[in-house]
């Protein structure tokens, strides 16, 4: 099995279990590229921009985003 394979099984899961994960709930940058369908690169630019939430470090290697931010900034961009 090769790497895309495993990375693409993982994100499409953590997508797929996107609605019925709370809000207090975090997620890694890989599902919020699939929600915003955009590179990660995009993700930062909209970041800066204020179009995405920030995001929060748990650990100086590991950054994640909550999903009611996610939701509420999502549900903004489709009014």
């Amino acid at each position: 099995m090769s790497v895309n394979t495993v990375t693409n099984n993982t994100i499409s899961d953590a997508l797929k279990h996107f609605d019925s994960l709370p809000d207090s709930a975090s997620v890694r940058l890989p599902v919020v590229q699939g929600l915003y369908a955009c590179s990660p690169a995009s993700v930062w630019r909209g970041v800066a921009a204020g179009r995405i939430p920030k995001p929060r470090k748990l650990s100086p290697r590991t950054t994640c985003w909550q999903v009611g931010e996610l939701r509420a900034a999502l549900a903004a961009k489709a009014v």
